[in-house]
């Protein structure tokens, strides 16, 4: 398959896989087999995925994956140190796609490939664990949805703070009225972000990396430097500044502390103020997501210099409540401050929340109980595309009218352009899936 047109691929995936489904690997194995585990992408995100499914008991990582053979060598290397037994290694994520032999796959590629490798892995018959955000633009979050559903694959996305129990707890308080009615969410991501400088484009990428298959459903362009392998979140084609990396696990926040999705109206203002690089993306930017029919909004920020706290955090969530607030710090404490006079109120912190959401998959991966799941395919979708249309306020310098249930602009072609992207074959997110 990984060397013919992805058509082909979907021909056979729609005409067999479906079949495989209906009795799925992990069933047909018995709910004590151990479960093989696929980690695509393994420079960065990647380390955390292999630490966390080999804590899980009955899952075994047997396949490494990356389009870059050096860092591929070096995780195979370290793996082999850390664990004592050697790992399978492999640089076209199709091979791995093709092998019956794997049940899980793990997701932690830059942006633009999460929804493909996805949508690719439930057609195979694979479930999966898929990086923030889930998507790199509007419409592939909802092509992820739907493979998710019509193949029938378990699908957690990597909002590991819905798994701590401290944020469950706090979550708990705002649907039971602690802090009164919650008409406000804010979102904060203040990360300080060096500059990346400026590197001229090369004709020739390094012989260890697969150029073509980094770059994957992007547009095809000369290879920089500038572009991997951190450097790519802040460059259109690739990545989502700031609000689609850390700030994903802060809008989802936002989402489920209010009990919404997609917002009705989205205006936004920032940019790059102090480095004169090659980022595409701003360095500091404030959104605005109004839900007028439910008489709430969200208001997210993201800067990377120097700035204060806000209520004790620089990367999280403040809910405010007609009876009182509560403060978010990082992934797993909150506070409550009740009253006009702010009384210390209910608070908890508790760590582990990333160990908890490879639990909560594997569990769902066994039980065949998507309701199981902590961050479900639709958080993949509604969180990411909560970051997509602000970006797409900030791109456009306008105020957008949004209509959640069409998943449309309203009356705004140019704005509609943006929800998805040119794809390249043979990498290409179907509209059929």
């Amino acid at each position: 398959m990984h060397a013919e047109s992805r058509r082909d691929f979907v021909r056979y995936s729609a005409g067999t896989v479906a079949g495989v489904n209906a009795i799925p690997a992990t069933l047909r194995a018995g709910r004590n087999d151990v479960l093989r585990a696929a980690v695509l992408g393994v420079n960065g995100r990647g380390r955390s995925h292999i630490a966390a499914f080999e804590k899980q008991a009955g899952v075994e990582v047997a396949v490494l994956c990356d389009p870059d053979e050096q860092v591929l060598h070096q995780r195979a290397q370290a793996f082999a140190e850390t664990y004592n037994r050697s790992v399978e290694t492999e640089t076209d994520l199709r091979k791995v796609l093709d092998r019956k032999d794997i049940d899980i796959v793990s997701v932690a590629t830059p942006n633009h490939w999460h929804a493909l490798a996805t949508i690719w892995a439930c057609q195979a018959g694979k479930d999966v664990y898929v990086e923030k955000p889930g998507s790199h633009n509007v419409f592939e979050g909802r092509k992820m949805v739907e493979a998710a559903h019509k193949y029938q694959r378990i699908v957690q996305h990597g909002v590991q703070l819905r798994s701590s129990p401290a944020l469950q707890e706090g979550v708990a308080h705002l649907r039971k009225g602690l802090i009164g009615e919650v008409y406000m969410a804010r979102g904060l991501v203040f990360r300080w972000r060096p500059s990346i400088g400026n590197a001229p484009n090369e004709t020739h990428p390094p012989r260890h990396l697969d150029w073509s298959l980094w770059q994957g459903p992007a547009s095809e362009r000369d290879f920089s430097k500038r572009l991997v392998h951190y450097n790519w979140h802040w460059h259109w084609d690739y990545g989502n500044g700031d609000v689609g990396n850390q700030g994903i696990h802060e809008t989802d926040m936002c989402q489920w502390g209010l009990d919404v999705q997609l917002p009705s109206e989205i205006g936004a203002m920032g940019g790059k103020f102090l480095w004169d690089d090659d980022k595409e993306t701003p360095e500091i930017l404030t959104t605005l997501y109004s839900y007028p029919e439910e008489k709430k909004l969200i208001q997210f920020e993201v800067r990377h210099w120097c700035t204060n706290t806000e209520q004790g955090a620089t990367v999280g969530n403040i809910f405010y409540g007609s009876e009182g607030v509560m403060v978010i710090k990082g992934y797993g404490t909150y506070e409550t401050y009740l009253g006009r006079n702010r009384e210390p109120g209910p608070k908890r912190s508790e760590s582990g929340e990333l160990d908890h959401h490879f639990s909560n998959f594997v569990e769902a991966v066994r039980t065949r109980d998507r309701d199981h799941l902590n961050g479900p395919v639709e958080t993949a979708h509604f969180s990411s595309a909560l970051a997509h249309l602000g970006n797409i306020a900030y791109r456009l310098k306008r105020q957008l009218h949004f209509d959640p249930k069409k998943e449309q602009f309203v009356d705004d072609t140019e704005a509609d352009s943006m929800l998805t992207r040119n794809y390249r074959e043979p990498f290409v997110v179907p509209r059929r899936v």
